[in-house]
């Protein structure tokens, strides 16, 4: 799910985000701030980011995960298979652009042969006809292009609700929110409740695809908030190089959710490490 469709609100999180990455301080010596640095993390506001992030996982347990469940239940899969992929047909134009700008020529025709093929043969994108026939769905993101132009990566973010983010990355998303073709209708139309109920029916799909992966990374994690920067991290690097990752989606942030599916075999075991830095 991208950051909100929600015109008032994406001043708010660009204001929050220059004041973050802007006015973050240097860590102490011997802080565990500190410790995140020098194992390759820049989190200066660990404390305030803990926090936010122990009530998003309150708000996770008391409301996502049990309408998340209830979307499962009673959505039969290949209903929900069908939604997911109009949903991503949605953001296919954001994707495209994107290629584009980061000179990815052949990234870019599949994506537009995606939008083509699924719009049409598709039925709005219902059916992901596509994939079937070889040209299979890649994320991409603005904040992925600032990244392939050189921009740092900024301070690690917990934002309440979306949950794990970076400076770069939630520039990139307010970015993409105003790019979006979709948004840009709504709005001109007066449609807020449309951008509305995309937003949450993303995020609903993306959780429900990761309820069970996520469920066990954090039965097995000695520090849960360690171990999900470090899967953020590792899963933007990812997305980044442009390559695959079986990597279950931590954050509600980013578009359709490209990982595994409901019920697809996540060894714990291969979860990234409780420990402050990525997995190497």
């Amino acid at each position: 799910m991208r950051v909100p469709r929600l015109p008032l609100v994406l001043p708010v999180l660009l204001a929050a985000g220059f004041a973050i990455s802007g006015c973050a301080a240097p860590a102490a010596p011997g802080t565990a701030q500190a410790a995140a640095a020098e194992e390759g993390f820049n989190d200066p506001l660990e404390d305030t980011n803990r926090a936010i992030f122990s009530f998003n996982q309150g708000v996770d347990r008391a409301i996502i995960v049990p309408v998340a469940k209830a979307y499962r239940t009673v959505l039969p899969p290949p209903v929900r298979d069908a939604l997911h992929n109009f949903l991503q047909n949605l953001d296919a134009p954001v994707v495209f652009a994107n290629d584009v700008l980061q000179g990815q020529i052949g990234l870019a025709g599949k994506t537009l042969s995606r939008i083509v093929i699924n719009t049409t043969a598709g039925v709005g994108g219902l059916v992901d006809v596509a994939a079937v026939v070889g040209i299979p769905y890649h994320p991409n993101d603005l904040g992925v292009t600032l990244a392939t132009w050189g921009f740092a990566e900024g301070p690690y973010i917990v934002i309440p609700i979306l949950g794990p983010s970076s400076a770069r990355d939630l520039a990139g998303e307010i970015g993409d929110s105003f790019a979006d073709p979709g948004d840009y209708v709504a709005s001109q139309h007066h449609l807020l409740w449309v951008a509305v109920v995309r937003t949450a029916t993303s995020g609903i799909d993306v959780r429900s695809r990761n309820i069970e992966s996520l469920a066990d990374i954090e039965k097995t994690a000695l520090d849960y908030y360690a171990t999900i920067r470090s899967l953020y991290r590792q899963r933007r690097q990812a997305e980044i190089r442009h390559e695959n990752s079986n990597l279950p989606n931590p954050t509600s942030m980013q578009g359709s959710d490209s990982g595994p599916p409901p019920f697809m075999s996540y060894s714990p075991a291969k979860a990234p490490q409780a420990s402050g830095g990525p997995t190497k």
